[in-house]
């Protein structure tokens, strides 16, 4: 018998990301707790975050992905190398994805462009 989700499946998830995120941080090393991502290895911050920054769409290979439209301009807070974006939910202290970048020196007071990147779930083989 094959494996088979529906793209509403997928959508589920990717609507729970999408209504929780409230900020997007560069960090210099990957997170994996909010409050690692928020403040640890966090070098600049994208706050105040909805629905409207990502979008949910087909996947690239198979099944579905939200998009984070480009950031620029954001605020270095601390000075390091950017090895990572770490999307969050504020509000819950919970980390909800984390992906690399290109690596980058970062200083502070300077500011920092997020390029339009995506997260992808395949569908199930």
């Amino acid at each position: 018998m094959a494996k088979y989700a529906p793209d509403t499946t997928y959508d589920g998830l990717l609507s729970y990301v999408r209504q929780k995120l409230t900020s997007m941080t560069v960090c210099s090393t990957q997170p994996t707790n909010f409050t690692q991502g928020f403040t640890t290895y966090k070098l600049a911050i994208k706050s105040s975050m909805t629905s409207t920054y990502v979008i949910a769409a087909a996947g690239d290979t198979s099944g579905r992905k939200l998009v984070m439209q480009a950031n620029n301009s954001l605020s270095v807070t601390a000075t390091g190398t950017a090895a990572h974006i770490a999307w969050l939910a504020s509000t819950l202290s919970l980390l909800l994805l984390c992906t690399t970048c290109t690596t980058q020196a970062l200083t502070t007071g300077n500011t920092v462009n997020v390029p339009t990147h995506d997260f992808e779930i395949r569908a199930v083989a």
